[in-house]
């Protein structure tokens, strides 16, 4: 039966959303507070990532999280603050980081990965020449050996339990492989089956594809109010006017715990703010994106510039770009590249992800909310799972038989 739904929030996972609820026929409006598709999706890496399937938390990563936090010159940063919601969320955060948790996380986060890579195979057949589609993998670059050789443990971890596997390459190998790199690294595993895109240019081209089929996208206008009967919202209130609803969907990422007292339910999300650089391409421009492991820093070739990207900050909804942290991008880059930036830069940005205790997004409907459904909380492989994520919410407002299971996606 086709519904009237309005999707909240037209960030990668809104238009997922918004894409496949059309696809299964029906109505959708898309609700944004600001300009379509400029939060968090907007100038990220642009990784489409299978190798990413263990979450954060996991064995000592509260050690190494602590002991970047006290470094002057880090990616990672905590503003020590009374916020009882913070801490809430970093005692569930560290009460998962072991093994067995790690790994219930991981087969959550994989089927939505490995389902999105093979949607965005069929997406590129309309998107791909617009957003810059390549398949060209992913390059874990280590600067010394024991950091190489450690991290065998975890593609072999990723190889029998996943079936996600990387080739490796050794000193002098690597640099045949990327030429762009300086002689010296230790090595780097490659995942072949990773792409990237350029995320603001998909978002820009799925918009008009989104528009000749009839949906309907609400700029500057917050959801603020609703009516409802009972457990069921009927109507959302707009300065615009208002907007009958069959069914919602709460697309909104970081912003998602400000609606709590709307949606009946406080949502275990915090921002972790990161940032990029975006630059012309340098005139030794590496062919493969990269993450520099060491100084958890990636750098991005697009065929329309070069960004570099990277910082975990918990520091609530800071709007702030601190110069020192940009300089810390580039620095990182020059320990690695042999010309690690370009004239002239474009842009230097920051977003917010939707970081989760466990890592995994929730793709649920509502408890107290008949007709509400929430796709947030997708950390940092928002990009990267937002076609899974799209097909399974048309799937739950379908009330179809889902594709996965969804109880690893409970708000709960």
């Amino acid at each position: 039966m086709s519904k009237n739904v309005v999707v909240v929030g037209s960030g990668i996972i809104g238009t997922a959303c918004a894409h496949y609820l059309v696809e299964s026929g029906h109505r959708v409006t898309i609700l944004e507070k600001g300009q379509f598709g400029r939060a968090c999706s907007y100038a990220n890496c642009g990784y489409v990532c299978p190798s990413h399937v263990l979450p954060l938390a996991m064995p000592g990563a509260i050690q190494r999280t602590m002991k970047m936090a006290l470094q002057r010159d880090s990616a990672f940063r905590i503003k020590f603050r009374l916020n009882w919601q913070f801490w809430k969320w970093m005692f569930r955060f560290a009460r998962r980081c072991n093994q067995r948790d790690m790994m219930e996380s991981a087969k959550a986060i994989n089927p939505l990965l490995q389902w999105s890579r093979t949607l965005y195979t069929e997406l590129m057949n309309d998107l791909g020449q617009a957003s810059d589609w390549q398949t060209r993998g992913l390059l874990f670059v280590f600067a010394s050996q024991k950091a190489m050789e450690h991290y065998a443990e975890t593609n072999e971890l990723l190889t029998r339990e996943f079936g996600v596997s990387a080739t490796p390459y050794a000193g002098e190998q690597l640099t045949v492989l990327e030429p762009s790199l300086k002689p010296g690294s230790a090595g780097g595993w490659h995942y072949a089956g990773d792409a990237h895109m350029r995320p603001d240019r998909l978002l820009s081209a799925w918009q008009s594809s989104l528009q000749a089929r009839g949906v309907k996208i609400v700029e500057n206008t917050p959801l603020e109010q609703w009516q409802t009967h009972g457990s069921k919202v009927h109507l959302i209130n707009t300065p615009q006017g208002e907007i009958t609803a069959d069914a919602v969907v709460i697309a909104t990422g970081a912003w998602t715990p400000q609606l709590a007292k709307l949606l009946r339910t406080q949502i275990p999300i915090q921002p972790g703010k990161g940032y990029s650089v975006t630059m012309a391409r340098p005139s030794i421009c590496p062919a493969i994106p990269m993450i520099f492991e060491e100084h958890h820093v990636a750098v991005t070739p697009f065929a329309s510039g070069y960004r570099i990207g990277s910082m975990m900050e918990f520091v609530g909804y800071d709007e702030s770009i601190a110069p020192k942290r940009i300089q810390f991008l580039k620095n990182s880059a020059a320990h690695y590249l042999r010309e690690p930036v370009a004239v002239p830069e474009t842009e230097q940005w920051y977003g917010w992800r939707p970081m989760t205790p466990t890592s995994r997004p929730m793709i649920c409907r509502l408890p107290k909310l008949e007709n509400v459904y929430l796709a947030a909380g997708h950390n940092m492989l928002g990009l990267s799972m937002a076609p899974a994520t799209g097909k399974l919410i048309s799937q739950l407002v379908s009330e179809v038989a889902t594709d996965i299971p969804t109880a690893p996606y409970q708000v709960a």
